[in-house]
């Protein structure tokens, strides 16, 4: 019996998304997207682009859902900012050919950091699809400061 509750207990990650954390981000972003006037749909994912929290905004766009999650994922796969990608992954770029392997390559995904120096990772990112660009880069922001404040 013991060992089988040491394999459906888990203890958060003190450094790692859990979903406490991942519940105040996308609250964070929802209400930034409010203040943006946007209808977005936000993904938080943890170290392996697993998916922890999601919310969809009433009138949210039918793609958001899975542009979110990919922004997200992407973010953590690539560990910088979507909004970085557009260049990279244009034809010369140092990412060419990157679009359509299954990565979202523009803003709205930024990843987040644990640690500082040699010990900083990728211990998760944030997605959000819905709004232009630039309110998915300002709701994202809006989470990750959520992260970076705790």
């Amino acid at each position: 019996m013991e060992g089988s509750k040491a394999l459906h207990h888990h203890e958060p990650r003190e450094d790692g998304v859990n979903l406490e954390l991942a519940l105040r981000m996308t609250e964070a972003a929802l209400k930034q997207a409010f203040r943006e006037g946007a209808a977005v749909s936000v993904a938080v994912v943890d170290e392996a682009g697993i998916l922890v929290s999601f919310q969809r905004m009433e009138g949210a766009e039918i793609s958001g859902p899975v542009l979110a999650q990919g922004k997200a994922y992407t973010s953590v796969a690539l560990r910088r900012p979507t909004s970085e990608l557009p260049e990279l992954t244009a034809p010369g770029g140092e990412l060419a050919g990157l679009m359509g392997a299954g990565f979202v390559c523009f803003g709205g995904g930024v990843p987040l950091w644990s640690g500082y120096g040699e010990g900083e990772r990728v211990v998760g990112g944030v997605g959000v699809s819905g709004g232009t660009i630039t309110q998915d880069v300002a709701c994202a922001e809006a989470a990750a400061s959520v992260w970076g404040a705790r």
